[in-house]
């Protein structure tokens, strides 16, 4: 487990810089939901909007663009270091003060009950063994508020382990996993959260991911 997880944070810090390029040209469809997130986001409460972003990666668009709003503060997750020192540097005039950077793995991460108004995983769930996936899910319905959300993506196929040792770089291995869609929404659920919305949907030249909105009543 520890391998995959190395191995994995090496591959994003080694691809960190070409791999945003590439990102920056694909995200009709993070945009698009990041969007709709946005708009579920409490507009009537002084104190600040809590969101953790899990794999912030540079920080363009997703963090960015939670940090439009200027009541919002977010906590951004990433395995990679190099991603991270990227965000800071693009983030620097756009908010980056409300930022809290946590490197590291997700599964590691610890939030009070109740304590987060959203959650936003975007091609960040889909690198963790599918166990994890469930329990990372589990944590995630524990964290939200009452009426906080969850915006993530999943593969769209069932794969204990799908490896691509040449992904974005000659040495750029990497590692994805998936229950696909029914178990990913039954899990969901049994978390505790009330799925609002999911589609298969992908970005051109990308692959087709199952993306959820969902809600904790």
């Amino acid at each position: 487990m520890a391998d995959i997880k190395e191995k994995i944070e090496k591959t994003y810090d080694i691809i960190a810089a070409d791999y945003n390029v590439w990102t920056e040209r694909n995200t009709g469809t993070k945009t698009h939901f990041l969007s709709k997130l946005m708009e579920l986001l409490p507009t009537n409460q002084e104190a600040p909007i809590s969101v953790l972003e899990l794999g912030c990666g540079a920080g363009i668009p997703a963090t960015k663009l939670l940090l439009s709003n200027p009541n919002t503060a977010v906590v951004a997750n990433d395995m990679s270091a190099a991603q991270l020192g990227l965000a800071k540097k693009n983030l620097e005039d756009c908010g980056g003060d409300r930022v809290t950077w946590n490197q590291g793995d997700m599964m590691k991460l610890s939030f009070a009950d109740n304590s987060l108004d959203a959650v936003a995983a975007m091609y960040s769930i889909i690198h963790l063994p599918r166990d994890e996936q469930t329990a990372m899910v589990s944590n995630i319905a524990k964290w939200l508020r009452p009426g906080g959300h969850l915006l993530a993506n999943f593969m769209s196929t069932e794969a204990e382990a799908s490896i691509n040792p040449s992904w974005q770089a000659d040495d750029g291995w990497m590692f994805w996993s998936g229950w696909g869609p029914e178990r990913t929404l039954e899990a969901i659920k049994a978390a505790g959260l009330k799925v609002l919305e999911s589609e298969l949907r992908g970005d051109p030249g990308d692959s087709i991911f199952l993306w959820v909105m969902a809600v904790k009543e």
